[in-house]
Parts: C-alpha cells; structure tokens; sequence
C-alpha cells in the first residue's frame, strides 16, 4: 500500500513513511499532538482511548491503541476534540456530562464522551452494553448513564452527520494507487499488504506463509503493544470485501471470516437467541465492532467464545490455501494448545452452521458480565424425537487446551428422555471428558463442577425456567 488516508476530524489526512503497526493512539498522540484520546490499559480493555470510526458501515466505537493505522485506509475517525462543532459548539453528550456531573478525575471521561456519542448517532439506548466497554473508577457509572439518557431525544449534530457525506466525496481511498495484487516494493509501508479479493489474499499468503494476517487485530495488537512483536511481514484484510459477506442458503449461513462479531450477533440474534446473547458478552462494543469470527477461530484460544457455540451447532469451517480449497468439521481443527489443522499458506476463509436450532443455549461464567474472558463456556444442543434424546452436541471452552465435546456426557444422554435424571448421569459422565486446569480465573475443582452445573442449568432452561441471571427476581 503506497499510503494511509483517512479524515482526521473532518480533515483528510495522508500517513506514509510510517510502521505498519503503529497504533492510532500512538500516532494521535505523539504526531497529531491530540491528547484527549488516553492511554489507560494500552490493551483494548479500558475503552479511555475509545475513537469514533465511520465508513460504508456507518459510525462505531472502536479502541485506539489496538486499531493499526492501515486499518483506517479509506475511512473517518473522529476524536474527542472532533465532537465539537467547527465554532467550538460542545456536542449533547458533552453538555449532559457536566450537566449530571458524570466526570471526576476525568480519565477516562474522554473515552466515555466518544462511546455515548457514537451511540447517539446510532440512535441507541442500551446504555448498559454500549458503554461495558468503559471502565470508571470514579462515578459508580450511575450519573454516566443519566447523561446518557439525557441525550436520548437530542438531534444528531449537523458535523457528526457530515462524516458519511465527507467520506464518501473526499475518494480517499488509497488503494487506487496499487495494482490488484501488486505488492509495491518501493512502498512507504515496507512490509505491509491490502488485498481487495479472496484470491489476491491467498496468491499473496502462499507466498509468504509466514506473514501475519491482519483483520481486527483485537488480539493481534496485543503482539504490538504488550509483546513488542516485530509482525512483518503483514496483510491488513479490511479491505476483502468477499470476506465479509454473510450468506443465507435457507437453513444454513455461510459467514465469511472477516464478518465481526457485532454484525454476526445481529444477524443470528432472531434464530439463534442463545448465541446472540453469547455474543453480547463477547468483551465490549469497541472490541465486537473490530473482531472477526474468522480471526476468533484461527486464534485457537481455548477460552474463545466463538468456537463452544460453533462446534454445537455443528458447524463446518471452510479453508483455502492458494488455489485449493477444504473443508472440516470445526471442532477437527482444534488440535492441541496453540495448535490448530491449517497448513502453510492456509487461511480461514469463513464458516457454515444451523440458522436456527430451537435447542441450542450458551452459558459463560466468568467474573465480570461483560468485558471478561471465560472460566467456562458451554455451549449444548440435543434433538428430541418422541420425547427421548437422539442426537446431542455438548461443547465447552476453558475445559482442556482446546475447545471440545463432552464425548461422554453425550453418550450419556442418547436414548434417554430429557429429564433431570438424565442430565445429572451426563454430568457425572463428564469426568471422564475433562481434566481442567487451575489458574488464576478458577480452580479445576470449580471449573469441573459449573461445568456439570450447567447441564442442569440446561435441563431447567429447557423446561422453561429462568436461570438467567438478569431475568430471575427475588
């Protein structure tokens, strides 16, 4: 790529010469001199460096020190300093904040101002979710979400509204200055690759099998800022519009492996309630609103909330190495720690599951609602026919080195009525499934038991209970 452009606050701005991993936030603080956007975490957890992006999408909240420069190509960041009108006008978010005094030390009031604002412009209301991403230490969130309410019926500034007309009129896109496929040896981005197909992806990856894809970089970043990793060198997948498609057969969605996790929970949030809400709690908006399904499987974390559910649904994850392409049952690709069934050159390309499944329900303890990684994910669906179990797909995360069946406690529950007693023999069964480690989120002893627990939390969801925790009243 021969250069970044995107609009800086209403202002295109051109970036050459640069690392192709340098940080937004790093780059607005230390070139631009824009100070507002802070450096809390430097890790995607905090939200205090939280930058209004729009594109074709429309606005999002996304984290500044994990977002990579060449992830903004072609598109409009706003900071705070951008949310006031172009006479120092301050924008509704901001007068509601001093009006419900939802600022005390200050911090992480920037990045609080940019989330509600973006969220504004989105017309939302959920508050509560669109802000899990902000951490306070000061308000007790309680006169935060006041102001956030204050500006519900606020009419959208004219200069935040302008964004889309001016990123679309300005044509910044720079990828008109590179050939498809051409990998521009003299670029001011040594190292760094943007394919605009599939196919020029997978030419240019058999090339170079040991680059580093790029797509939301929600884990990736962390290699930059935590580890100091040298990545190059890198492809940025952002602009692969193939990849980002979401394609319903009838019964079955194919997902393409650059779709995040905020548009895929939107999509499967009518047929797939349980998975939706999975992902809901799938860290925060900032972190959804970057986060690619694809980059969530090829991670192979075992903790990854995003394969639990896949491999119940049985899913089928879809590979391409070059030319050639394969398929596998997703939970074959998981094969031990940190190692996962993918060759050299071979990338994710998407992943093809259920569109409904009425007795699919996901599970996530962890110590926090949002904004927290699992102890323990499960994920379970089972077929009834004549009220007896003939097929069943228990699937956790947090219980071995990868994400796995409960072969065991499946075979348990087949030929049984769906009862309580035959939920609590395949929770016994599961001892022989899993062999949990202790760490610092739980102890194996805990981990086996909510494990088993929530099979019983299953048996009572299905029978209609309540066992979600922000529905049960006292």
């Amino acid at each position: 790529m021969s250069e970044i452009a995107f609009l800086l606050n209403g202002t295109p701005v051109s970036v050459k010469g640069t690392s192709p991993v340098l940080t937004l936030l790093d780059w607005l603080r230390e070139t631009r001199g824009l100070t507002g956007t802070k450096e809390g975490c430097n890790e995607g957890d905090c939200g205090a460096c939280t930058v209004m992006v729009t594109d074709d999408a429309g606005p999002r909240a996304l984290n500044a020190c994990i977002l990579l420069l060449p992830q903004l190509d072609g598109k409009a960041v706003r900071t705070v300093e951008g949310l006031t009108g172009p006479q120092g006008q301050p924008h509704p978010v901001q007068e509601a904040m001093v009006t419900h005094h939802g600022s005390q030390c200050g911090f992480c009031t920037p990045g609080f101002v940019v989330s509600m604002a973006t969220a504004h412009a989105n017309g939302r209301t959920d508050h509560d979710t669109a802000l899990a991403g902000n951490l306070c230490r000061c308000t007790g969130y309680a006169p935060i979400i006041r102001a956030a309410k204050a500006t519900e019926s606020a009419p959208v500034p004219a200069w935040i509204n302008d964004d889309p007309t001016a990123f679309f009129s300005a044509k910044i896109s720079s990828g008109v200055n590179t050939p498809q496929g051409a990998e521009a040896a003299d670029s001011p981005l040594p190292g760094a690759f943007r394919p605009r197909t599939v196919d020029d992806l997978a030419q240019w990856y058999v090339r170079h099998p040991a680059a580093t894809l790029i797509s939301g970089a929600t884990d990736v970043g962390l290699w930059v800022t935590k580890q100091l990793r040298d990545l190059a060198p890198v492809a940025f997948l952002s602009g692969i519009s193939d990849l980002k498609t979401i394609r319903d057969s009838g019964d079955t969605l194919h997902v393409g492996a650059g779709v995040t996790i905020n548009a895929l929970m939107t999509e499967v949030a009518a047929t797939l309630p349980s998975f939706a809400e999975l992902l809901r709690r799938f860290a925060s908006d900032q972190v959804r609103n970057a986060a690619t399904i694809g980059g969530n499987i090829a991670n192979g974390s075992p903790i990854g909330d995003g394969p639990p559910a896949l491999i119940a649904l049985g899913a089928t994850l879809h590979l391409r190495q070059g030319g050639s392409r394969r398929e596998m049952p997703i939970e074959d690709f998981f094969l031990d720690y940190g190692k996962q069934d993918r060759r050299q050159g071979e990338f994710v390309e998407g992943v093809s599951f259920r569109k409904s499944a009425a007795n699919l329900r996901c599970y996530k303890l962890s110590k926090r609602f949002y904004q927290d990684i699992s102890a323990v994910c499960g994920c379970f669906d089972i077929t009834l026919e004549n009220g007896s179990i003939t097929a069943a797909r228990l699937a956790f995360g947090g219980m071995a080195a990868t994400p796995k069946r409960a072969a065991a406690a499946e075979a348990a529950l087949i030929g049984k009525p769906l009862a309580l007693e035959t939920l609590l023999l395949a929770r016994a069964a599961m001892a022989a499934d899993f062999t949990p480690l202790s760490d610092m989120r739980a102890s194996a002893q805990y981990r086996a038991e909510a494990a088993g627990n929530m099979l019983i939390r299953y048996f009572h969801d299905l029978s209609g209970a309540p066992v979600n925790i922000l529905e049960v009243t006292a």
